[in-house]
């Protein structure tokens, strides 16, 4: 079965995306083609949307399934009545019940969660993401005493969109630096990491999945071949053990499921939501 999934919001429509991913993981067995339809600000954006709901239920044999976050409570009544769909109102399921129990209308800002109205939070984010680019793979030591956490690991193991995503998410300074074959035969922390032991966190993987990884970057090299990865990520693990140092392997995990554990090790804090 194949459905079509419009998300439409008078913002980015990041919110309707990302609440309504999340129940549609519940559905494996359903393929979804996603349609995003941000910025639906006015009366004719409002009926072109409809049109384009109704056109393609027309053409279909099951109904377009729609979650909206518009905070125009007439635009939003407007597409429940007259669009074709299953339509889920994320804003009126939610703000409703909080307006009775608080005794107090919601402001109806548009684009609330993600716009520059905290000025602080998204200063916080872009220094966190600056921060991040700045200290990957061990570029630079510069202000690296500022970091919360600092991310090791052999090359390609997840460190780089791990750090970033810690500081686009969360706002969180991290960096990360890479273990190479003299930390690896050494069996301790590089010199220059050995003063932030305890914001260190390592990541280790697979070694069959490090091979397919690296084999796409440098195929057929020594770096590449199943016996180096074996004997790095070995090595590796026997440093964290050693060193007392917590990691993870990030094999089975997606970037989301490694950074929120390494969030909870840590006990570090979000910044912004």
């Amino acid at each position: 079965m194949k459905r079509t999934v419009f998300y439409i919001s008078d913002g980015t429509g990041i919110t309707a995306e990302t609440v309504g991913h999340a129940v549609l993981t519940q559905f494996d067995s359903i393929e979804f083609e996603h349609v995003s339809v941000p910025f639906i600000n006015t009366s004719s954006k409002v009926l072109a949307v409809i049109d384009q709901v109704n056109q393609l239920d027309d053409e279909s044999d099951h109904r377009p399934v729609v979650f909206i976050t518009l905070t125009n409570p007439e635009f939003s009544s407007q597409i429940n009545r007259d669009c074709n769909g299953i339509i889920v109102d994320i804003f009126n399921a939610f703000v409703k019940p909080l307006e009775q129990e608080f005794k107090h209308p919601s402001s109806s800002v548009t684009g609330g969660s993600h716009s520059l109205s905290d000025r602080r939070s998204y200063d916080s984010r872009m220094d966190a993401i600056n921060f991040s680019l700045v200290h990957d793979d061990g570029t630079s030591l510069q202000h690296l005493k500022q970091a919360e956490v600092i991310l090791i690991g052999v090359s390609r193991s997840g460190k780089t969109p791990t750090s970033v995503y810690l500081a686009m998410q969360y706002g969180i300074l991290a960096a990360n630096s890479p273990l190479t074959d003299d930390d690896l035969e050494s069996d301790s922390i590089p010199v220059y990491l050995k003063s932030f032991r305890r914001h260190l966190y390592g990541l280790t993987i697979d070694p069959r999945r490090l091979h397919q990884i690296r084999e796409k970057r440098r195929p057929g090299s020594k770096y590449a071949s199943l016996a180096q990865c074996r004997k790095e990520v070995q090595s590796a693990e026997e440093m964290y053990q050693h060193e007392k140092i917590p990691y993870l392997d990030s094999t089975a995990h997606s970037i989301e499921e490694i950074a929120t554990q390494i969030i909870q090790d840590m006990k570090l804090k979000r910044r912004y939501f």
